[in-house]
Formats: structure tokens, C-alpha cells, sequence
């Protein structure tokens, strides 16, 4: 825990001199006296900025690839990178290639010293100004809603613990170096859950529905609620209810949540997602589902995008991205062919290999959002077409190509020269309103089964159809909570693939025995003639899940200070 509480000088220090201008802010250190720096408006607008740059960046997280490949969802083509360890079972509490115990409670102290010391900032100059009265009210309206930014991210950050290693100690205080960590316990589930979720309830009201152009980006009252369906859901799920995989841990209360009464918890989740979808506070953000799928994910301002981190001009992520024959291009996150046969056909049919018809020519008439996020064997890549055969100029004998015989294209921008030194602004998504539609249907289905209309008047099944019939994908066809159910998973696979929900939602579906041990899938591409090609499913490798697996082990290093009790089963 001495990673997550240092003195206050220190962390002003820290903060301002890992910011934009690091030459500029040296020089403000230098000149200024920590009073001063906390006084500072400017320095505080600073403080805030910077909590922003916790928000996660999911295209290059683990070892350079994207959490995808720790999936069914992909495979990283780069032998040397860290994200192999999730998929080979060779991580642990000393070594784990996501360990972000520290980088979050970065972001949580920050937080927590900016809203500690938010009431020191000294307007005094401008309120005692008759003619800056108008400057004064703004600045102490923006401190304001500083404060409910800063609670809403430390809120967020939590959130992204917890989802990794269950209750995490509550580090709300500023603590000095006398203090005695051994005496600072981590809480239960229940209480980091009811955290997180009031916080989202408290500051929702004092922040805007929408922001001016130049503040596009800060978080929104819809973030909030957001956030708030999100964790409700992961409340009622599978996997914070039933520690049966955890038998003889004693410290159940720190994985999963007290009592039994999961039919509120999935009341609470559906309408916590409703309020987002469909509620008053929130209608004037203009949420609604984009209407091009593949355009969305290289947008920084479409309506559906309800949280998003920001990146600068950059093409690294095409570098890993492209095919392997493209100019500069390294390799990267493959698309597994798991992932490609969970596509349905447009008319809605499930696809097999086992039908002739469709393994001759496997990329027809597939869902739309295949085609956004997949480049297959012979799509058209800068005017030339992916060559996936061995021999081809994308094929698997090339150094660190797919070895699924797919590439990625969601996120990716297609056009960019590299060799001109052309790059492109990269948005991640963390949160946007077709995951709320199918918070909202997963939560329904499961208090009320397909067709029940909840407060808002929308049931399961119409919450699923308009995430399908925005990409004209048919309406499902499901006839029990049960087949609903399955019908809801398979569509936030194909939906939110590369998204970074496919890791957990087989964690919390508990499912992740069955999907994360079977062998990673791709496809054979043997080159027949010009332009004709045979396709066969093929298996990449093996994968290993094994139920510790369920949450990160707490790092040693923090157990070794504090003796606390570890995560089951490491």
C-alpha cells in the first residue's frame, strides 16, 4: 500500500510534472511553493486534467496486444509478448502481464488529493473585482463540477479493480508514511459494489447531460448512470453470486456479494441501463446507435459514444494492425476463427462448417459488423486483396503474420500511408449505448424472461433487435429465458468484439471453463487459381483456464506489506 499513499508535496510534484508541458511545469514547480500550487486555478484545472489520463487506452494494454487476445477473441502474433501468459496459465501473483494494481490507485490518490484540497483554490482576486464577477462564477462553477468529475473517475477506477480482484481496500483519505498498512484491510465486494454505485447516483445530477465542443471528452451525468448499469450488472452475474468454485476460502465476502436476493440485483441493473437508454435526465445528450457500425469506432463525438479516451495523431496501432505485407506493418491481434463462426448469416442462420455451401465461400452473406471488424482471405486492403495462403503476401510463412488466417479491422484506419508518415486520431471506446442496450436486455431477460416490459416500457427481446436492426440484422428468435439468454451472449460477442468485455463477460457468465480451454481456431486459406481458394477450419493452439483464474491474484509485493488474505486458489 505504500504505492498508493504518498506525502502531499509529492504528489503535487508528481501530477503536474508528468502533465503536457513538462518544461513549463518544471519551471512552475520551481517557482512555486506547494500553498501556491494548491491555490493555483490553473494548476487545479491541471490536477483534473491529468486524472483523465488514467482512463484506459485498450489497444495495446498487455505486451502490445489488445485484451482480446487473453480471449476466444484473438491471437497476438508477436511470440515474445506477455498476453501468451493468460492463455498458457503461466501467470501468477508475481508476475501477471495486466498487474494495474498500482497505475489505478495512481489515479485514485490523485483524486482523492484533488477533491481533499479543491476548497484551497483562491479566488479572491476575481471575486473582489466588480468587472470579473462574471469570470469568478464560472471558475467557481467549473471547481464545482471538478469535484464530481474527479469522484465520478475514482469511481471508474475502482471499478476497473474490482472487475480484476474483487474487493480492493477503500483508499478514500490521504495517509502519511506513518501510517500502519498492515492495519489498512481490503473490503468486501459488497461494499466496494455499494461505493461505486452511490458515487455514480451522487454526482450524476451536478454533471452536464452534454459539454461545448471544447470540452468534449469530460466525463457526463450519462457516464455516470453508465457506469452505474455496468457495475449493477456485474453485481448480479454468476460469478459475484456463487463462490462454489472457491470451496474452503474463507474470505468469501471478498469475492462474492451477501445474500441470495439476485432477482433485485437484476431489477436494479435493468433499470439503472433503462435510465440511460430512456430516461429524462438524460435526453438532452442525444444518445442514439450510430448508423454506420464500422465508422463508429474511428469517431470521437458520434452519438453513441457515452465514454471515450481521447488519443493524439498516431499510427502505431496500424503498424500492428495491417497485414503482415503491408508497408512498416510488425504484426498484432489476429481475429481467432472462434470469434469469425459466431457471425451469423445476414439471413440469421448460424454458421457451420459442417454445411458444404457455406465452407466453399465462408465470408458471404455474413452479419454486417463481420466485414467492419474482420479482414478475411481476399477482402481488399489498399486496393489490393489480403493474400492469407502460404505463399501469399499476408500468408503464415511470413514473420509474425496471422496465425489465424484473419486480420483486424475494427478501430483500424485503412487508408493511412505509413510510409508518408500518415497517421490518424485514435478514440477508445469505454463505454457507448450499445453495450446499455444490452446491459439492458441481459438484466431483463434474467429478472423477467424475452418479453416482460420493464418501467420504460421495453422488453428484452426489443432491447436486442434494435442493436441488430441498426446493421439490418434480423430480429432473434427465442423462445425462453433460457434461449434468450444464450441469444444475449452471442450478441455482445459479435457486437463488442475487441471492445475489452469479451475477458470478463466469460468470467462473470462463469462460462470460461468451457470457452477459454477450448483450442483457439483459424483457417486454413490453400490457394486453388487465381482468385479461388479452399478454406478448412483449423486449430492454432491450445488454451488454459483454470478456476483461479476467475480473479487476478493480489501482486505479492502488496500481500507481503499488508497480510492480506490472497485470492482463491493462487
Amino acid at each position: 500500500m505504500k504505492k498508493i499513499n504518498i506525502l502531499l508535496s509529492s504528489s503535487i510534484a508528481v501530477l503536474l510534472l508528468s502533465s503536457c508541458n513538462p518544461i513549463l511545469d518544471r519551471e512552475m514547480i520551481l517557482t512555486m511553493t506547494e500553498k501556491q500550487a494548491l491555490e493555483s486555478y490553473d494548476v487545479a484545472q491541471k490536477r483534473v486534467n491529468g486524472l483523465y489520463t488514467y482512463l484506459p487506452n485498450g489497444f495495446s494494454p498487455v505486451g502490445g496486444a489488445m485484451m482480446a487476445a487473453a480471449s476466444d477473441e484473438a491471437e497476438y502474433s508477436v511470440a515474445s509478448s506477455s498476453v501468451h501468459m493468460f492463455n498458457n496459465g503461466s501467470w501468477n501473483p508475481l508476475n501477471n502481464p495486466d498487474n494495474v494494481w498500482t497505475y489505478y490507485y495512481q489515479g485514485i490518490r490523485q483524486a482523492t488529493l484533488f477533491l481533499e484540497t479543491a476548497d484551497q483554490i483562491n479566488m479572491e482576486r476575481y471575486k473582489l473585482d466588480p468587472q470579473n464577477q462574471a469570470d469568478y462564477e464560472m471558475r467557481m462553477a467549473n471547481i464545482e463540477r471538478w469535484k464530481y468529475e474527479a469522484r465520478f473517475l475514482r469511481a471508474y477506477f475502482y471499478s476497473e479493480l474490482v472487475k480484476r480482484y474483487g474487493g480492493v481496500p477503500l483508499a478514500n483519505e490521504l495517509m502519511d508514511m506513518d501510517t500502519d498498512y498492515r492495519n489498512i484491510p481490503r473490503n468486501t465486494l459488497q461494499e466496494c459494489i455499494d461505493f461505486i454505485v452511490d458515487e455514480c447516483g451522487q454526482v450524476a445530477p451536478h454533471l452536464p447531460a452534454v459539454y461545448q465542443a471544447s470540452d468534449m471528452g469530460r466525463v457526463t451525468r450519462g457516464a455516470a448512470l453508465a457506469l452505474k448499469s455496468r457495475v449493477l450488472l456485474y453485481a448480479a452475474s454468476e460469478l459475484f453470486n456463487n463462490p462454489v468454485w472457491a470451496q474452503g476460502y474463507e474470505r468469501k465476502d471478498l469475492i462474492s456479494l451477501s445474500g441470495t436476493d439476485r432477482q433485485t440485483r437484476w431489477e436494479n441493473a435493468a433499470k439503472a441501463a433503462g435510465e440511460v437508454l430512456w430516461g429524462a435526465d438524460v435526453a438532452e445528450a442525444g444518445y442514439k446507435l450510430s448508423g454506420n457500425y464500422q465508422s463508429l469506432f474511428r469517431s470521437f463525438s458520434d452519438n453513441e459514444i457515452v465514454l471515450v479516451r481521447r488519443n493524439g495523431y498516431d499510427n502505431s496501432f496500424e503498424k500492428s494492425n495491417y497485414p503482415i505485407g503491408a508497408d512498416q506493418a510488425t504484426g498484432g491481434t489476429a481475429p481467432s476463427g472462434n470469434l469469425v463462426d459466431a457471425y451469423e448469416t445476414t439471413g440469421g442462420r448460424t454458421f457451420t462448417w459442417k454445411d458444404p455451401s457455406m465452407a466453399a465461400r465462408p465470408y458471404e452473406n455474413r452479419d454486417p459488423r463481420f466485414a467492419a471488424t474482420i479482414m478475411p482471405n481476399n477482402s481488399t486492403f489498399q486496393g489490393r486483396p489480403v493474400e492469407c495462403w502460404e505463399g501469399g503476401a499476408d500468408g503464415p510463412d511470413k514473420n509474425n503474420a496471422s496465425r489465424t488466417g484473419y486480420y483486424l479491422l475494427k478501430y483500424v484506419d485503412p487508408e493511412l500511408k505509413l510510409l508518408q508518415g500518415q497517421s490518424a486520431i485514435h478514440s477508445w471506446i469505454i463505454i457507448r449505448l450499445g453495450e446499455i442496450y444490452l446491459n439492458y436486455a441481459e438484466a431483463m431477460n434474467e429478472a423477467y424472461g424475452p418479453d416482460a416490459k420493464g418501467i420504460y416500457g421495453k422488453s428484452a427481446r426489443e432491447a436486442v433487435n434494435e442493436v441488430r436492426g441498426r446493421v439490418g440484422m434480423p430480429d432473434v428468435v427465442a423462445d425462453s429465458k433460457e434461449e434468450m439468454r444464450e441469444k444475449i451472449r452471442h450478441e455482445r460477442r459479435v457486437e463488442l468484439a475487441f471492445e475489452d468485455h469479451r475477458f470478463w463477460d466469460v468470467r462473470r457468465w462463469m462460462t470460461a471453463p468451457d470457452d477459454l480451454n477450448a483450442p483457439l481456431k483459424g483457417v486454413k486459406v490453400t490457394r486453388l487459381s487465381y482468385n479461388s481458394f479452399e478454406y478448412q477450419s483449423v486449430e492454432v493452439e491450445s488454451r488454459s483456464f483454470k478456476r483461479s483464474m476467475y480473479f487476478y491474484p493480489i501482486p505479492q509485493n502488496e500481500l507481503n506489506i499488508t497480510g492480506w488474505p490472497q485470492n482463491p486458489l493462487w
